[in-house]
């Protein structure tokens, strides 16, 4: 029997027409419930909300929850929240939702034997708090001759997806490794992955860059996809290049078995890599690859479940473009077939990200591969933060259509109310860059831009091109959406760049609360990086279960092959900073002499990189140096990489935590050495200096978490540019005094240094 959710049938079965994403913002998750809960509350006595109902048609398991069901009334409904004029919503999104209910209808009439009930779809405004029903009276024949029909279009793709289920379990059982051997640790590693799946555990990994993590944790991963009856696995990552790492560890995977491996791989990118019609909206009436979308997807779909490759961003858009659909698009419904699905973190753990989404909409046991893993802090804190800005708001405002003057101006006077706190700087003042923290976020100024986002999404129904208004409107609703779920894990922040240049910010400080829930979405996560010491401070940033194991993987480099300093009698603290310049040239230039060569020197700001720059070029001009630059395009980037030559001799200078300092790689005799002139701690200000005290009340390890975990984290990713495989050799300079602290050295690689007789 196989097994499929309602709502995923009635997507796969009953969607026509146009693609339709007009700018029509939709609650949040969080919201969605908030408000089927206020529906259902009002329901009355006897009335039973989120009833489960399943049942069996045309050999397909049905399964589903209803939103509410009245046994007196003998009536069921189905609830969707929406924001704003009902009228937004097409004609192809109402039907999929009778579609829906109408099939929640036949299975509540097969489970009670009901010879008939009483249909309702509810929406729900959340911001007027109005109900808009409408009802249908239905017969239990009726409802199933329905449910059959769409039975009949999705049973031959689920008979088509059961072999290939079968398929693809049998080729991982005997999946084998592409290679006749391990590299030195990799077997380790891939035995520690394959544990964790099996027994449905998180682990954190810390394995060295060169040992071949990629490979060596989707081997175990895939084999165990089979054991544990895994539907998904998740390969997520925090830069485009391990996207490309993954998809050739794939290709190797793959030329290493006996026969074609039936595994479907989808690479997901961003809509903006994506768009063919950037300048274009969203929908049937202004792009010709969103009209009549849905009529050409079931080819299109076909198509790409018969690709023999794998469906990367360059395969995926030659299938769309052939079917006269949106690429983008097309991956999106094609994360919904594949068996490991490749992209960005935001991915599984933004807001509204459509894997955890699918995971939740269809019950998937799913295994997560958290690549580089270190960076899902930053990225978490970035993704639960928002700022709102006076500028923007001003300026459109100037320009607004009369039917707008009126929400503008609520807000802009809300604005006006904050902007009287006695503590924020005069606009005119000399330093106007000081931020205040809010207890919590205005209240006020949120249910005023409730409003202005119901007025501009009622406008823009008309008015699909105005950019300026969109974005505003995007501003708004973040801010919003992150308002309403304020708490200490998060800072309110305004501050003053001016006058008219107000900027009030909702700042994560701890993601563990916005990502533990999606955590607890997968049956198993492993997080690997050459960087996760130590583990608890990871563990608790990221909110993962107190169960979460830990292991490090021995690197299969040896101290002989790098030799590592630190000079005595210099400070890189910020008051020793003028004194450190003459002393940190004069080092440089030392060691290029004693040994010339490629060399990277890296620096906690461009203003301290720019410095000993200029120190070093008057101690020796001769020798070559390439400094970066703030703002680097993309080819400014490949030039500053190239200059790491094959024999060459020069120094680069370059930023700590920059673009640099990881996710490069030179081998061999393209970096021979790496100066680190600071141990990366954050600055001293009052934005870290309010996540210390934030951290030291939640974990009471304020400054460790603030500081000098993730500055040495900074630190060890820079240095690890240097010793890229088991042949390589080469020197780190630790520039600072504090690196000779034994609490310090012992967040350190210990490879590094040797092991004492």
């Amino acid at each position: 029997m196989i097994r499929v959710a309602v709502r995923t049938l009635c997507e796969f079965a009953a969607r026509a027409g146009d693609l339709d994403h007009r700018y029509t913002p939709s609650p949040t998750s969080d919201e969605g419930r908030e408000g089927h809960a206020r529906v259902q509350a009002r329901r009355g006595q006897g009335y039973e909300a989120e009833l489960m109902l399943s049942g069996q048609c045309q050999g397909l398991s049905l399964k589903g929850r209803a939103d509410g069901y009245h046994p007196v009334h003998n009536r069921l409904e189905e609830i969707k929240t929406h924001r704003g004029d009902l009228s937004r919503l097409s004609e192809a999104q109402k039907n999929l939702h009778w579609a829906q209910l109408r099939c929640y209808g036949a299975l509540l009439c097969q489970q009670k034997g009901l010879p008939s009930v009483e249909l309702a779809l509810v929406y729900y405004d959340i911001g007027r708090d109005r109900e808009t029903v409408t009802t249908e009276c239905a017969t239990a024949d009726d409802l199933q001759q329905g449910l059959v029909a769409l039975c009949d279009i999705y049973r031959a793709w689920a008979e088509q997806e059961a072999g290939h289920r079968t398929a693809r379990d049998g080729s991982l059982a005997d999946l084998r490794f592409p290679f006749a051997d391990f590299r030195a640790g990799q077997r380790p590693l891939a035995e520690a992955v394959y544990k964790a799946v099996c027994r449905n555990r998180t682990l954190m990994l810390q394995a060295p860059t060169g040992l071949g993590k990629t490979l060596g944790t989707l081997f175990p991963a895939l084999m165990a996809m089979p054991r544990q009856s895994l539907d998904r696995l998740f390969f997520l990552t925090a830069r485009t290049t391990g996207r490309k790492l993954a998809l050739d560890g794939l290709t190797l995977l793959a030329e290493g078995q006996q026969e074609t491996l039936p595994l479907r791989v989808l690479e997901l990118v961003a809509k903006s890599h994506a768009c063919e019609n950037p300048e274009l909206a969203c929908h049937g009436e202004s792009c010709p690859l969103a009209r009549g979308f849905f009529d050409r997807l079931p080819m299109a779909r076909e198509e790409a479940v018969r690709n023999q490759g794998w469906l990367d961003q360059g395969r995926l858009r030659a299938i769309a473009l052939n079917h006269g659909i949106c690429p983008y698009y097309l991956g999106q419904e094609m994360a919904r077939w594949s068996d490991l699905v490749i992209g960005d973190v935001n991915h599984y753990f933004d807001q509204s990200a459509l894997l955890h989404a699918l995971t939740r909409q269809n019950d998937w046991h799913v295994t997560l591969l958290i690549d580089e893993a270190h960076n899902l802090i930053t990225r978490g804190r970035a993704m639960y933060s928002i700022e709102l800005r006076q500028q923007r708001l001003l300026a459109v405002k100037r320009r607004a259509p009369a039917q707008l003057k009126a929400p503008l101006e609520r807000v802009a006077r809300q604005w006006q109310t904050l902007l009287k706190d006695p503590d924020l700087p005069a606009p005119d003042a000399p330093d106007t860059t000081t931020a205040i923290n809010l207890t919590t976020a205005p209240q006020e100024l949120t249910g005023a831009l409730a409003g202005l986002v119901t007025a501009i999404t009622e406008f823009l129904t008309d008015n699909p091109a105005d950019a300026e208004l969109q974005e505003l409107m995007f501003e708004a609703l973040g801010y919003n959406r992150l308002a309403e779920q304020f708490g200490d894990h998060s800072v309110c922040a305004l501050s003053r760049q001016g006058r008219g240049r107000a900027v009030l910010s909702i700042c994560n400080l701890i993601p563990a609360d916005f990502l533990k829930p999606r955590f607890e979405s997968a049956r198993s996560a492993l997080l690997f990086s050459a960087t996760l010491t130590p583990p608890v401070y990871h563990r608790d940033l990221l909110g993962l279960p107190d169960t979460t194991g830990w292991q490090e993987v021995a690197s299969p480099f040896a101290s002989r092959q790098l030799r590592v300093s630190i000079p005595t009698g210099i400070s890189t603290r910020f008051h020793d900073r003028s004194a450190s310049l003459e002393p940190i040239g004069q080092l440089l230039v030392h060691h290029f002499r004693a040994r010339p060569g490629n060399y990277l020197a890296y620096f906690s700001s461009f203003a301290y990189l720019n410095a000993v720059h200029d120190v070093f070029m008057r101690l020796a001009p001769d020798i070559v140096t390439w400094p970066q630059s703030p703002g680097m395009s993309q080819d400014e980037r490949q030039r500053f990489i190239a200059h790491f030559r094959p024999g060459g001799q020069g120094i680069g200078f370059a930023v700590l935590g920059g673009v640099f300092a990881e996710g490069i790689d030179l081998p061999g005799d393209r970096l021979i050495g790496a100066f680190v002139a600071t141990l990366g701690l954050p600055p001293f200000n009052e934005r870290n200096e309010t996540l210390r005290r934030r951290l030291q009340a939640r974990f009471g390890s304020g400054y460790e978490y603030t500081y000098l975990y993730p500055g040495i984290e900074k630190v060890t990713q820079a240095a690890g540019r240097v010793i890229r495989t088991p042949s390589d050799t080469g020197e780190i300079v630790l520039i600072d005094d504090r690196f000779r602290q034994p609490d310090v050295q012992s967040l350190l690689p210990q490879w590094w240094f040797p092991v004492a007789d």
